[in-house]
This record gives C-alpha cells, structure tokens and sequence, in this order.
C-alpha cells in the first residue's frame, strides 16, 4: 500500500529580512502530531475536576496526526493517534507547537476510515 507524504508550511528569513514559506516534507517513518488543547484540567466520568498539575502515571496521551512520511503504512493525515508523551521530540512551525514520533512508538490510531468496528487499532 503506497504512502502519500504530507507537507506542513513553515517560515524562512530571506537575505532582505521578508520571510519565505517554505514546505516541511516529514521523511521515512516519522510521524508529525499535534496535541490539542485539551492538555490542562479535565473532568473524570464521576464529575470530579482533576486540575492539569496532577500526576497520573504513565499515561497516555492523544494527538491529531499532521504530516507522515513516506514510509508510514498505518497511520494518515487526520487520524488521531496514542502515543506516549514521555517518548517524544517537540519541534516548533511559525508558532505552533508539534511532536514528531516514529510509526513504531504509536499504540492505537482512531479513524473514521476505518471500516467496521470502533475505528480503534489496538
């Protein structure tokens, strides 16, 4: 099954001080995410408020797949992917904040593509 690659836009200084966009092309098995905003308090299913300064151990987090290389079978554009968050490099693009991860250290890849099921690879 053939990979498309994905190209996130970023921004360079020109010798006369303008800026250049210019395409960011994710290589061989990595993977670009980007974690939502939904880092800080968060509501447990009984209602209690967990504030964002809480530990919980060894817990994984969720994130919205950007770019993918060429190289990475199970994972698209749009998917939202679990990953560690303990095993990441965060790379920053005109402001934004992503995480670059291999396809090897995703857990699960929920997609609405995914035929039958929960749309969950586990």
């Amino acid at each position: 099954m053939a990979s498309t690659t994905s190209e996130v836009p970023a921004t360079s200084q020109n010798g006369d001080g303008s800026r250049a966009q210019l395409p960011i092309t994710v290589l061989a098995d990595r993977v670009l995410v980007q974690v939502g905003p939904s880092e800080g308090e968060r509501l447990s299913r009984a209602g209690i408020l967990i504030p964002a300064t809480a530990q919980v151990s060894r817990r994984l987090a969720w994130a919205e797949t950007v770019a993918v290389g060429p190289h990475v079978r199970s994972v698209k554009a749009g998917d939202n992917v679990l990953f560690n968050p303990e095993d990441q490099f965060e790379v920053e693009v005109q402001g934004d904040e992503y995480i670059i991860l291999r396809e090897r250290d995703i857990h699960a890849v929920a997609a609405t593509r995914i035929d039958g099921g929960t749309g969950l690879y586990l």
